[in-house]
């Protein structure tokens, strides 16, 4: 069996999802340290000048791990995206199968970056049609280092395969997976090129990009890419 770990991103890119549908289990790694200026609260969306960020105000303080960051719902930022989405996507062929869930997501009030993240994360995952287990390692017992934490990730979830990102090398001691018995492979992701409502082509947005162009043609258009 296969796990890949992540951190939970809004509105993740492509990439995100062709990891979520190599594994077996898909691990949101949100008791880790929230990095600012990154992914975990913003993503790019296409429009008609090239592309925007969409971006989840947060209330962050150094070192607050990524379960505890909260939302500042002070800026009017759920009727903003909202607003975003409709105006660049409106007239994309599948964008009307997917408006009354974001409608309704924008409508909640959410109080934790990860509450939101995971939500949109779950509704993908099945909108795909990759339907894998999600689960949040903050509710797991782990040891912080950060080999080890995978491991124990590993171990809870009953897998021999850890699926790690192209940069996993950096980080990670695999002689201590080896003697966990644990076989580590890396993702190796092509970009696929798509049509979408605007040209040129515009790669790294938002999975929605083409969600809304593609509907349930997306994950063929994921895994035509050749993997290794």
């Amino acid at each position: 069996m296969i796990v890949a770990i992540h951190q939970p991103q809004y509105l993740p890119w492509i990439g995100y999802f062709d990891k979520l549908d190599r594994a077996d289990v898909f691990v949101l790694l949100d008791n880790v340290q929230y990095k600012k200026n990154e992914w975990q609260n913003r993503n790019r969306i296409r429009t008609s000048q090239g592309w925007q960020w969409i971006t989840v105000p947060v209330l962050y303080k150094y070192p607050e791990k990524i379960n505890v960051v909260k939302i500042n719902n002070a800026i009017d930022w759920r009727r903003k995206h909202l607003n975003a989405l409709v105006c660049n996507y409106s007239k994309a062929p599948f964008f009307k199968e997917h408006r009354l869930f974001f409608e309704e997501t924008f409508a909640r009030h959410w109080e934790y970056l990860v509450e939101i993240n995971l939500h949109i994360i779950q509704y993908l995952n099945r909108a795909l049609g990759i339907n894998k287990e999600i689960v949040l390692a903050s509710r797991l017992s782990l040891r912080e280092e950060p080999t080890e934490r995978l491991i124990d990730i590993c171990k809870h979830v009953q897998t021999d395969t850890y699926l790690s990102g192209k940069d996993g090398a950096k980080y990670m001691n695999f002689d201590t997976f080896a003697q966990a018995n644990i076989q580590v492979t890396f993702q190796d992701f092509h970009h696929p090129t798509y049509s979408q409502l605007h040209e040129p082509f515009e790669p790294f947005m938002s999975i929605v990009d083409l969600l809304f162009n593609h509907g349930r043609h997306s994950l063929e258009i994921i895994r035509s890419q050749k993997r290794r």
